[in-house]
């Protein structure tokens, strides 16, 4: 009875590790908008049964960021720029709320975590390590919002962060990673200035530059062809779920 139990917590916590090993692989271009994911050829790679991999693909396709059609297999999305822009609004309008929300709880130790989560991007960035950079980009927006104590708001902000990160991500991969970085730096400062509307304006504005990126230079990815063979993701094996 105890065995059975544990069985479906450790598949949940399997399918949380592929997400995140797909969500690198989509990140650093190894699957591209459009291409293909096998959960077969995924299993076998990290040696799990498809049970996780399935769980993976349908949290990612309810972020918007893989689409499983009918008897078609999953995919990398490719959103139109519309739909990118449209989340950057949705996105800033509650990062404002966010940061309204947070800065009475904001310490000068909270600020100091934020500069050196931001020192993480840019190491990120000069070595070349995107999924880093991604992560420590993450980091930043996240402890913004958990300052704010409001479980609601998390919530909803934790369903549209990885859609905008990821795209965003896969654009500057072809850019300069430093721009993304330096979004930040201005943010940091008008946290640093108490000031709730100067901080608000400063988030809007960040996601209206980074919006603006992404405008720009999404129309300049190239289209993976519709039987683009799929991608081999990052190596390594997970531990075993048991399920087969």
């Amino acid at each position: 009875m105890g065995s059975t139990s544990k069985r479906p917590a450790l598949r949940s916590v399997l399918g949380d590790q592929v997400k995140d090993h797909l969500l690198q692989a989509i990140l650093t271009g190894r699957y591209a908008p459009g291409a293909r994911i096998v959960e077969t050829q995924v299993a076998r790679e990290l040696g799990v049964s498809q049970s996780p991999v399935r769980e993976a693909l349908r949290d990612l396709a309810a972020l918007g960021v893989v689409e499983m059609p009918a008897f078609r297999g999953a995919r990398v999305r490719r959103p139109t720029a519309d739909e990118l822009l449209d989340a950057f609004v949705v996105r800033a309008e509650l990062e404002v709320l966010a940061v309204r929300l947070a800065l009475p709880r904001l310490t000068d130790g909270e600020l100091d975590r934020l500069a050196g989560l931001i020192e993480q991007m840019q190491k990120g960035a000069r070595e070349g390590d995107l999924h880093a950079e991604a992560i420590a980009d993450a980091a930043f927006h996240s402890r913004i919002v958990e300052l704010t104590g409001n479980a609601v708001l998390q919530r909803v902000w934790r369903t549209t962060e990885p859609f905008s990160r990821t795209y965003i991500t896969i654009v500057v991969r072809r850019d300069d990673p430093y721009q993304i970085v330096d979004l930040h730096w201005p943010v940091l400062e008008a946290l640093r200035s108490r000031d709730p509307e100067r901080a608000a304006s400063a988030i809007r504005t960040h996601f209206e530059e980074a919006a603006g990126m992404v405008g720009r230079l999404w129309s300049k990815e190239e289209i993976s062809p519709a039987e683009r063979a799929p991608a081999t993701i990052l190596p390594g094996r997970l531990a075993r779920d048991g399920s087969g």
